[in-house]
């Protein structure tokens, strides 16, 4: 059995962007960290997903991370050094109401967004019409709009910026898959499935869906679901036709056009096999278009991409350390917003991991669904 030799302070199951901004702070506070990833930077859902950065969330905790994070990512390149430019584009994004219920909850979270700094605003329908040219703004209720959130173009740069600050400053990042771990004097030990092991005296796994099975063993079940989503793209399209990220979720549509000029759409309900599902997806989508933005209507979408959201049944990720195993935490279960966030919630873990653990946690702690005190994120996309 081959062991491996430096024995870190903290051990990070995953290389994902959640995994490695924890291992970023933690390395800015001169611990030594280990990460470890099956194949490869952002191999799982960190290397497929939008890249969107918004602000607008109708709970108080996850609008204070969305705040900081996305200040994070506007001065990326002052705390990282993307190999490739990557520049955070405010294209802004609308959530679009078809019904008055609909509007009042945005109208509420929009309340509270203002109360802690986002400039969000709630618009009219024909409001709605000058922010988006080309929306059918006809028999909508209204929308709420912040011009801040938008997304990167390269997201994969950004994760792998996160990949090498982890080893400018000393980290390590070792390819291997985590098969089991194990409590050892003193910490804890990670054995890879090719039978090298590596101790630590802390591990942090942030494996996404991967966490729940790697924890079963030890005894520790946790309410973390995998959860499909599905994402339709044109090919590049010279002229600019939608801006602002449309989100439609009573009919189930969503749509942008990013930077490279390809539009990206989506049937925020698809659920499925691929194979069979696309032709109904695709539908949904042609109706979201044909109802709401017509200037699409010839645009086709040949590319389907799929990703996995690790979800829990609050929508909120569980940042915690499990009761009765010191030293083993939990940072997974981020629900399809962990891009978002990650700078924010790297932060907060890597302050707890070292001693100074935060008041923010526990909205975050594993024993809230065994106490059913549950603040479920409604604006989750």
């Amino acid at each position: 059995m081959e062991e491996v030799a430096a024995r870190p302070e903290v051990i990070v199951v995953g290389a994902g962007v959640t995994g490695l901004a924890i291992a970023w702070h933690l390395l800015r506070r001169d611990a030594t960290v280990t990460v470890v990833e099956r194949t490869g930077v952002a191999a799982g859902a960190s290397g497929i997903q939008p890249g969107g950065v918004r602000q607008q969330w109708s709970t108080r905790v996850n609008i204070e991370l969305a705040r900081e994070s996305a200040a994070f990512y506007r001065e990326l390149s002052t705390h990282l050094t993307p190999a490739v430019p990557a520049v955070l584009e405010p294209c802004g994004y609308l959530f679009v109401a078809d019904s008055e219920a609909a509007l009042r909850s945005l109208e509420a979270n929009v309340a509270l967004q203002n109360e802690l700094g986002v400039p969000s605003r709630i618009l009219s329908a024909s409001e709605a019409g000058e922010v988006v040219p080309g929306l059918r703004s006809d028999g909508i209720a209204g929308a709420s709009f912040c011009a801040e959130d938008g997304y990167f173009d390269k997201p994969q740069a950004v994760v792998e910026a996160f990949a090498s600050g982890v080893t400018r400053l000393g980290g390590t990042i070792l390819i291997g898959t985590v098969d089991r771990l194990t409590p050892v004097p003193g910490g804890w030990q990670a054995r890879l499935a090719d039978g090298r092991t590596i101790e630590g005296a802390q591990v942090v796994v942030a494996a996404g869906v991967d966490t729940r099975p790697l924890l079963a063993p030890l005894g520790v079940d946790l309410p973390i679901e995998p959860e499909s989503r599905f994402l339709f793209l044109s090919d590049p399209i010279r002229e600019r036709l939608v801006e602002p990220l449309v989100i439609a979720s009573e009919r189930r549509f969503a749509a942008k056009q990013l930077a490279s000029g390809r539009v990206l759409t989506s049937d925020l309900g698809a659920v499925g096999d691929p194979e069979s599902g696309r032709a109904a997806w695709l539908e949904t989508i042609r109706a979201g278009i044909r109802s709401l933005l017509p200037i699409l209507e010839y645009v086709t979408f040949p590319v389907l991409a799929e990703g996995v959201y690790d979800v829990t049944p609050d929508h909120q990720p569980i940042l915690d350390e499990i009761a009765s195993r010191a030293g083993l935490w939990v940072a997974a279960g981020l629900s399809g917003h962990g891009f978002m966030i990650a700078p924010a919630v790297g932060r907060l873990v890597a302050d707890s991991v070292a001693g100074e653990r935060s008041p923010t946690l526990e909205h975050f702690s594993r024993a809230r669904f065994e106490r059913l005190e549950l603040a479920a994120e409604t604006q989750v996309v």
